[in-house]
């Protein structure tokens, strides 16, 4: 903790960090993106082809992935 704030790190869980809909919670989970680390394993369109990530996932994901120094793997 830094100034009673906590640091976001790579390896925070997604699951409890963010507000996603239970779909793209179960979707994620079955592909094995269970951290900020594990998505950025990923390309952002591979992402978006689970079913059950829309849209609206990436409003929370893409900027939770950059406050972490993070970004999607290159297609």
């Amino acid at each position: 903790m830094m100034n009673g704030v906590a640091m976001s790190k790579p390896d925070d869980p997604i699951a409890g960090t963010l507000k996603l809909s239970r779909p793209a919670h179960r979707a994620l989970a079955s592909a094995g993106i269970n951290t900020y680390a594990d998505l950025a394993q990923w390309a952002r369109k591979d992402v978006a082809d689970l079913h059950g990530v829309g849209p609206k996932s990436f409003d929370e994901l893409d900027p939770a992935l950059k406050a972490r120094g993070l970004d999607y793997k290159a297609p």
